[in-house]
């Protein structure tokens, strides 16, 4: 079966990938291979979760023994902050084929506008007060957009875009750029539905993929008074409205906004079923409730991945909700 597909740059992005962020390793190679298996046509992966070895072996079992394609599979991947140097971001590129085994990526993006501090051993650098070490070098979005480029014009990359930037820096990255921009991923859910950030990529002709579309249920990064949407009464009765989950209604409100989305699961049951989003759609009544979900959380919603952490980064990119 094919799948709806978004355009992204020179390529077409399926809309519903699997996110792997979070998936622990042990499990995440199995379940990667029971996406595949079961149809899933993009997947998401990154540096910094550090399980993309895993991830490569069953890549390499699913593009061969697996009869799967590789040309047929959308792949993503992500710059960490401590390479965003221009004379890191090439070694951190070719780590990231090495560990996946491939030979190239489909799309590559800047995973933070925030940049650590390099040639400390660790992807997570802090002071003896725990504090976060910024880079010292502080290099512009133009210095790590420019080695970007380069890897599409070595081939490493079809695409490059952008993750967890905010609009005045994706306005800053386009300044200098000779390769635009072709996505943003960025956290989007009912809590949190971006629409302004959506609007900016669809005028600039940037595809919009929403990480943690379910509003992180169960992870360590909720604050223990934030409600969980798959529990929210207005999702459940847009479900039942449907026959559908409340997990399949979240993930579709992605696709119905035009957007892709990347839930991430582990259980073979779910991986199928948050495939299986495309025998409904959601009215614009259903659209009104959900995208104004986010007043039940506060004036601005509520963002799950705050990364507070970095806020005293001059990039830090959510520095207006602080």
């Amino acid at each position: 079966m094919s799948y709806p597909t978004l355009k992204c740059g020179v390529s077409e992005m399926p809309v519903v990938g699997l996110g792997t962020w979070q998936s622990k390793p042990g499990e995440v190679g199995a379940a990667v291979e029971k996406a595949l298996a079961s149809g899933y046509k993009h997947i998401d992966c990154a540096h910094v979760y550090q399980n993309e070895a895993e991830i490569g072996e069953s890549f390499s079992k699913m593009f061969g023994e697996g009869g799967i394609k590789r040309e047929d599979i959308f792949i993503t991947s992500k710059l960490w902050n401590t390479f965003h140097r221009a004379d890191e971001v090439e070694a951190a590129c070719d780590t990231t084929l090495k560990n996946l085994q491939l030979e190239y990526l489909d799309l590559y993006l800047i995973h933070w506008p925030v940049a650590l501090e390099p040639g400390k051993d660790t992807l997570f650098p802090m002071d003896d007060n725990k504090a976060f070490i910024m880079d010292s070098k502080s290099p512009s979005f133009a210095e790590t957009w420019g080695a970007m480029e380069k890897l599409v014009e070595a081939g490493k990359c079809k695409n490059i875009g952008l993750s967890n930037f905010n609009i005045s820096q994706m306005e800053e990255v386009l300044k200098s750029a000779k390769i635009k921009p072709a996505n943003l991923q960025v956290e989007s859910h009912p809590h949190l539905p971006n629409l302004e950030l959506l609007e900016f990529c669809k005028s600039n002709g940037m595809s919009f993929v929403a990480y943690s579309p379910l509003g992180n249920p169960g992870s360590a990064f909720r604050r223990a008074e934030q409600v969980d949407l798959l529990h929210d009464e207005d999702v459940l009765k847009i479900a039942e409205k449907h026959g559908k989950s409340a997990g399949q209604v979240l993930i579709r409100y992605q696709i119905d906004k035009g957007n892709c989305v990347i839930p991430k699961s582990i259980t073979p049951a779910r991986i199928e079923q948050n495939l299986d989003v495309f025998g409904f759609t959601l009215d614009a009544t259903d659209m009104e409730t959900l995208n104004n979900l986010y007043k039940k959380a506060g004036p601005a919603g509520y963002r799950t991945c705050n990364v507070k952490q970095w806020s005293h980064s001059p990039y830090y990119p959510f520095a207006s909700e602080l």
